[in-house]
């Protein structure tokens, strides 16, 4: 095979069975870039290896005239320009579509779970509280997911693994998916979850997890009607996208004491760095009851060593199948 150049742009904790599979492509760089850094680096890069951290905007690609190939190992591409990657005939490779690799990728779905755990017992303040010097159990008194409802807005891969570990605590499980066919609706059935409209589900649920694939019919769906829909005092949790969800409504809900409190992964321009001014960012830096993490989700050793050598392969293949098929027209061009 010819040699390409693969540029691995956040390369901490990158595995070096991953860099191996690479490397029988080309010359792997090892890196961990910032914007300007990338923007330097990428003129001359055949392949360029990212996870969440950089927005792969029209302005980055214009910049990589000699790229063939976008690895991402995440199923969200909204980091990606994915109109512009097209028309510059750069192949974006990801874990969409993945289902059967994905079946065995949880750390979404255990970092969900967390984050529930994690509100509804109040642990981030409690544990500031005593790293304080302080010891009042009293401050800190919670609720249990035992017994409550949970209403899971979309019922895919992550969806359905929420639903089995929430169970598993014994809640009450009901979910709201208008793309389920009646098989994947009966099969829910039999693990006890409860299918209903959206609406009905908002007014029913102690707590909404969502889990929905942004796309362009999706983006802000969540808005002033759905938050004002929710049961009084429910809990509001989001792993996917922040693009999924009207933020400003959000944080209307939370100081109107119309939720009683919401953890997020994710943020609206988080790639950007727009982030930094949010709202719901202040109002965290404040109040105990929205908790936010920086799109840990699937930031596992376990789910990274598992995607990461699953890409890699990928990458290879496809640049294989790139070499195979100009073979082919440099024969067909000497016949000629």
């Amino acid at each position: 095979m010819s040699k390409f150049k693969i540029l691995v742009t956040e390369s901490v904790g990158f595995p070096e069975s991953a860099r191996q599979i690479l490397a029988q492509a080309g010359e792997v760089v090892l890196t961990d870039l910032d914007r300007a850094g990338i923007e330097n680096a990428v003129a001359d890069c055949d392949v360029v290896f990212v996870r969440l951290r950089h927005a792969i905007d029209q302005g980055l690609l214009q910049k990589a005239r000699q790229l063939k190939i976008i690895a991402t190992p995440t199923t969200g591409l909204n980091h990606i320009d994915l109109e512009s990657a097209a028309q510059q005939g750069v192949l974006v490779l990801s874990l969409r579509g993945e289902v059967e690799f994905l079946r065995d990728v949880r750390a979404t779905a255990e970092h969900t779970i967390g984050l529930m755990l994690s509100l509804l017992r109040n642990i981030p303040s409690a544990e500031r509280h005593v790293r304080g010097g302080e010891w009042n159990r009293d401050q800190f008194k919670g609720h249990e997911l035992y017994e409550k409802t949970a209403g899971i807005v979309g019922y895919g891969r992550l969806g359905r693994l929420v639903a089995g570990y929430l169970r598993a605590f014994g809640m009450k499980v009901i979910a709201s998916d208008p793309h389920l066919d009646a098989e994947a609706r009966r099969f829910a059935a039999s693990q006890g979850v409860e299918f209903v409209p959206l609406s009905e589900l908002l007014e029913r649920a102690d707590i909404v997890s969502l889990h929905v694939n942004l796309d362009p019919a999706t983006a802000g769906f969540f808005g002033p009607e759905q938050f004002a829909q929710m049961k009084a005092g429910a809990w509001f949790v989001n792993t996917s996208r922040g693009e999924l969800i009207d933020e400003t409504a959000l944080l209307g809900a939370l100081q109107t004491g119309r939720l009683s409190g919401a953890a997020l992964d994710v943020l609206q321009g988080e790639q950007s760095g727009a982030f930094t001014g949010s709202e719901l960012l202040r109002f965290a830096q404040q109040q105990g009851n929205l908790l936010i993490t920086p799109h840990i989700g699937g930031c596992t050793y376990e789910s990274l060593e598992k995607t990461e050598i699953f890409l890699a392969q990928k990458v290879v293949v496809a640049l294989e199948q790139r070499l195979d098929s100009r073979e082919r027209e440099a024969v067909a061009a000497a016949a000629r």
